[in-house]
């Protein structure tokens, strides 16, 4: 994955040496990117404490290989990124909203104290919400999220070679639970991969199955695309949510498909304004 991000930040300089200057929101991502790849390197490669048997139990039942309890967090590096990290969104208000600032108020301690990553980790109201708004609740989760992310994918680099992907095809996160929040076609077969919202692992999906819902009715089921057939929404009339995707048969350069989260914020205009919801919003289902 740390090629990747470099490859992401190297082609974000370019477009900025290019145009003289990036929107502010890539520039604020390139610099999220450029914490995660210079702090991530002092995370020690992960030794998951899981033994053939429980890999192969866990993966039967359903049931992704980690679990909070199995994170082996080195707590005083986690903190440097989450101050960093924080700073960095206090940077940005006006992509983050005021909001941000009270956030700097909150004891760092307490944020990455393990009841409240343990919270957000399972997707619990957070301890620390009791004094949050649901905007700030919703900010402090994505500054865990990017505070956290550098120990998920190195644990997602190890793990994910032992899952077998025909036999996975579930709707959420065979490493880390995670939902999906983007797909891919793939060029060889345009077989369908989710990509996690939380740890970048890709798995294997069915095309013609909601990942959230898991619903096959083709009645429930559809997909709008761009002109050229590059980028695909994928909705579901059952639960109300959408999923964003690129066919990489049709994409015409190399695809660093983080990076294609952020091109692609349109894309959820476009699916929130038809009154469909992101995968981490809940709905009832009809």
């Amino acid at each position: 994955m740390s090629a990747v991000i470099d490859k992401i930040i190297k082609k974000l300089e370019e477009e900025k040496n290019k145009k003289g200057s990036l929107p502010q929101l890539l520039e604020f991502y390139q610099n999220l990117l450029r914490i995660e790849s210079r702090l991530g390197t002092k995370i020690a490669p992960p030794k998951p404490r899981l033994t053939k048997k429980t890999i192969n139990s866990r993966l039967e039942q359903g049931l992704p290989l980690l679990g909070f309890d199995d994170l082996a967090l080195d707590r005083s590096l986690l903190q440097e990124i989450y101050t960093e990290v924080s700073n960095l969104f206090a940077r940005y208000p006006a992509l983050f909203s005021p909001a941000v600032e009270k956030l700097k108020e909150l004891d760092p301690g307490g944020v990455i104290a393990p009841d409240t990553l343990k919270a957000w980790f399972e997707g619990a109201r957070l301890p620390l919400a009791t004094s949050l708004d649901e905007s700030e609740e919703a900010l402090l989760n994505n500054i865990i999220l990017a505070s956290i992310k550098p120990f998920l994918t190195s644990y997602a680099q190890v793990l994910l070679p032992l899952v077998n992907q025909e036999r996975w095809r579930r709707g959420f996160c065979p490493i880390c639970g995670g939902s999906p929040d983007f797909a891919f076609l793939d060029e060889e077969r345009g077989a369908r991969y989710l990509l996690c919202s939380r740890c970048d692992t890709e798995w294997l999906f069915q095309r013609l199955e909601c990942p959230y819902c898991s619903t096959q009715d083709q009645n429930d089921l559809a997909y709008f695309t761009d002109e050229t057939g590059t980028y695909r929404l994928y909705v579901c009339e059952h639960c109300q949510r959408y999923l964003k995707a690129i066919d990489l048969r049709q994409a015409q350069a190399e695809t660093l498909l983080p990076l294609e989260r952020i091109y692609t914020l349109d894309l959820d205009r476009q699916a929130q304004e038809r009154g469909y919801l992101p995968h981490d919003k809940t709905t009832e289902i009809k």
